[in-house]
């Protein structure tokens, strides 16, 4: 039984699904799983595992931000055999050509965080990607459900509130799609200790114009992140 999750040996299934928002957990279990049992709810950070297609499936919540991601990244796959977690979560557009609702695979994480830096002594910037087996899959499962998903790089920031937003449009030169806050931490954990891991983000915010999803939107989009997710775990 680990420190922040608390479930007992064999509560959770090998494939695990990590939203951010504890109340996303609770959503996707009661929407898309058969038989979901809630399993944890140790500081409110909900876990629920059951089965979609026939296949078992956990969503654990994990929090904001990195150091968060970690803790439940690290404790699903030493403390309870997780061998595949996929972050599906929103995030903010930084290219022009993204909207409200379009869906990310996020193939590698840029950081500002200094967690990764902490682990090599401050030699190597180390470049957190995605598994590839995983992000195959997800492309294929989105074709195959004729949902248009973009494929490429985001940022995970360590500040939800910055003082240089300028910064973005740096990011955005570079190809960076989007701004979320936990990826690098998941995709490092991950490598760390042999696991796959795939980030599934959706657009709710346009950072350059400003624009945020409205509860319709958010409600449709995520559907087709989760179906997205859930296929491609389960695969």
């Amino acid at each position: 039984m680990s420190v922040h999750i608390g479930a007992q040996p064999g509560d959770i299934a090998e494939r695990v699904l990590l939203p951010g928002d504890p109340m996303r957990a609770k959503w996707i279990a009661e929407t898309f799983l058969t038989d979901p049992v809630c399993y944890t709810q140790v500081r409110g950070m909900l876990g629920f595992t059951g089965t979609w297609q026939g296949v078992r499936v956990s969503v654990q919540g994990s929090g904001m931000g990195m150091p968060s991601a970690s803790i439940y990244t690290h404790e699903l796959i030493n403390e309870y055999g997780v061998k595949s977690v996929i972050r599906i979560g929103s995030c903010g557009a930084l290219v022009d050509d993204l909207n409200l609702g379009d869906v990310i695979a996020a193939i590698g994480s840029a950081t500002d965080s200094n967690m990764n830096r902490a682990r090599f002594d401050g030699l190597v910037d180390y470049a957190p990607v995605a598994d590839f087996g995983l992000l195959r899959t997800a492309v294929d499962v989105a074709d195959r459900r004729e949902i248009a998903m973009r494929v490429g790089p985001v940022f995970a920031a360590d500040a939800f509130y910055t003082d240089r937003p300028d910064l973005f449009d740096t990011l955005a030169d570079y190809g960076v799609l989007g701004v979320e806050m936990e990826s690098a931490a998941i995709y490092t954990t991950a490598a760390r200790f042999r696991a796959r891991a795939l980030t599934i983000l959706t657009v709710s915010d346009h950072i350059k114009r400003g624009e945020k999803m409205d509860s319709e939107q958010r409600e449709k989009g995520f559907s087709n992140m989760v179906h997205i997710g859930l296929d491609t775990i389960t695969a």
